[in-house]
């Protein structure tokens, strides 16, 4: 199984491109993304993730993902190898994005409303295919 689960800030804006053969649009961009734990006396350590969004997805990244925004994105890993004009050869890792969220609250002029909701409710303009489909409207639907 090759799944990945991250949630990060975005270190840019995400740059958004097209195929040349079927116009298709490619967003990318990278996020910091937080180490679980802190050596004593030592910052805190992020690891810098890119990430790749296609069609639609990548259209969402690319109008409404902005640089320090904190988001969530479900995909998967892809490696990646191509010979440049040199001929020297190039290797990639990078996360092929299947579901973007926003992870951010709201700011204050937006309708309140908190960053579980925005994040895993199905009003996210951000849930694709494949995404969550459920929706809690209450405490007392809660099991638990």
């Amino acid at each position: 199984m090759n799944k990945v689960i991250l949630m990060g800030r975005l270190t840019r804006d995400p740059e958004i491109r097209y195929t040349q053969t079927s116009n298709t649009v490619v967003a990318s961009f990278s996020l910091a993304v937080n180490r679980r734990f802190v050596r004593q006396g030592e910052e805190r350590q992020a690891d810098f993730i890119n990430i790749v969004a296609w069609s639609k997805l990548g259209e969402f990244c690319g109008k409404y993902f902005k640089k320090g925004q904190q988001v969530g994105i479900i995909g998967r890993i892809q490696t990646r190898t191509w010979d440049d004009d040199q001929g020297q050869k190039h290797y990639v890792t990078e996360v092929v994005a299947e579901e973007a969220y926003f992870a951010d609250s709201r700011r204050e002029g937006d309708a309140g409303s908190n960053s579980f909701e925005n994040t895993f409710g199905n009003s996210t303009p951000g849930a694709m295919p494949g995404g969550t489909d459920f929706e809690i409207s209450s405490s007392d639907d809660l099991p638990f």
